[in-house]
């Protein structure tokens, strides 16, 4: 029985540690070649001194369980070094089929304290990393099809965060960040969708060196014993479906994810509406409706940063 991605060629980045590590390996359980692409940084802001060797570890765990892998180093946020690692997929692997895009750093601190540098450097990573691999492999797909004169086989399958969803005080730029890349997704996957591409997002909870101090308190610490729900392993089988065959009709969307659960996000609706009794709106009328219609909502209504999917347990 063949592999769900067997003959596929595919770009995991960041995936020298935590997500991008356990998509990779699983990428690859389902038969994908993969290019392995991590900057090899070991602080989770992105500090200290690049290094090969979680890139090559995970290369070598995929070619000793009989998989195809290729490691790159190059940092996807510079636009030549990422036009560099789509052409090394298909150097490679003679394609490019898969691209899933994971690389990330945090600088965390209040919007009131923080600088600039740290704001630019997070939208940098998150944000203008996944445009410039999504842009190059766009590329490619685009020519291949052109060429065949039929669509062709892609997928795109991004990295946001529950951040962007519920909100995070102390996290304004990858809050930010993350949503742009549901952006970005979405109008991707309209730009694509002709040539046979799928672009689709996750929002996936794991206990990561990027996350290591965010579920303190929240009711979600590591088990003593037994299956923790917020290994990274559990995200993972997620990614390999979205990147398969199956996920063909499967476009746009963005799901949440996180041990035995799969959430599919709607898109933002309309909760309410209200009509001028003129041709447009004075403050005065606008005080008469919309503050009496917010004095009667609950406060979970009226605060933005509710709780998303019980993130925060009470």
């Amino acid at each position: 029985m063949s592999l769900p991605l067997e003959g596929r060629s595919a770009i995991v980045t960041g995936a020298g540690r935590g997500l991008g590590r356990v998509e990779a390996l699983e990428l690859a359980r389902l038969g994908a070649a993969v290019v392995v692409n991590d900057f090899g940084q070991p602080g989770r802001d992105g500090s200290g001194t690049a290094d090969a060797g979680p890139a090559e570890d995970v290369v070598a765990q995929i070619r000793r369980a009989g998989g195809r892998a290729l490691a790159h180093t190059g940092d996807v946020a510079d636009f030549e070094q990422a036009r560099g690692l789509v052409a090394a997929a298909v150097d490679a692997f003679g394609k490019l089929d898969i691209l899933v895009n994971n690389a990330g750093i945090l600088r965390d601190r209040m919007v009131f304290s923080m600088s600039e540098e740290e704001w630019d450097s997070v939208l940098r990573v998150h944000l203008k990393g996944h445009f410039n691999t999504t842009r190059f492999a766009a590329a490619h797909w685009r020519e291949r099809s052109k060429a065949a004169g039929a669509p062709v086989y892609g997928r795109i399958v991004n990295t946001s965060s529950e951040a962007f969803l519920a909100g995070s005080a102390g996290q304004p730029n990858y809050a930010a960040a993350k949503g742009g890349i549901v952006g970005l997704t979405t109008s991707t996957a309209l730009a694509l969708a002709k040539y046979g591409v799928t672009a689709n997002v996750i929002c996936p909870r794991a206990r990561t060196r990027m996350t290591e101090d965010v579920f303190s308190g929240t009711g979600f610490e590591p088990p003593a014993e037994g299956l923790d729900p917020l290994a990274p392993e559990h995200v993972a089988p997620l990614v390999g479906y979205l990147a398969s065959p199956a996920a063909a009709r499967i476009n746009g969307q963005l799901l949440v994810v996180h041990g035995g659960m799969v959430a599919v996000v709607e898109r933002p609706r309309v909760q309410a509406q209200f009509d001028s009794k003129q041709d447009t709106f004075s403050y005065d009328e606008l005080d008469a409706l919309l503050t009496s219609y917010y004095a009667d909502r609950p406060p979970a209504e009226t605060f933005a940063a509710a709780e998303v999917l019980g993130l925060r347990r009470r």
